[in-house]
């Protein structure tokens, strides 16, 4: 998958997600099978963006495939499995990265 395909569908995701709960998360996301590879997400004051860009002051990093991340936000890969079996790494706060997992997973966003 494209990085580009990627944050496109990010950006639509951000667009829907309701995050009048989050007060900070900041999670950078490194696809391995695409070039460009990382982008973030960043939820500050209630309000959220999706970047092409390093994040060094993050929660969390996760490493992930391009269409593992794509199974990922639309529910069809869990998280917590993934974690364990290896095709998400998560390097930081591993709380954050479920967290964001959840963010993604909201109701209604499998129609982006």
């Amino acid at each position: 998958m494209k990085f580009e395909t990627v944050l496109s569908k990010v950006r639509k995701l951000a667009e829907k997600a309701d995050v009048s709960n989050v007060d900070f998360l900041a999670v950078q996301v490194n696809l391995t099978d695409t070039e460009p590879n990382v982008f973030y997400v960043e939820v500050k004051d209630h309000k959220i963006n999706v970047e092409p860009y390093d994040y060094h002051d993050r929660n969390c990093a996760i490493t992930i495939k391009s269409d593992d991340f794509n199974k990922l936000i639309f529910g069809k890969l869990d998280p917590v499995a993934a974690f364990t079996i290896g095709k998400i790494k998560v390097d930081g706060d591993v709380g954050k990265a479920l967290e964001f997992s959840k963010l993604l997973k909201k109701p209604g966003y499998n129609d982006v």
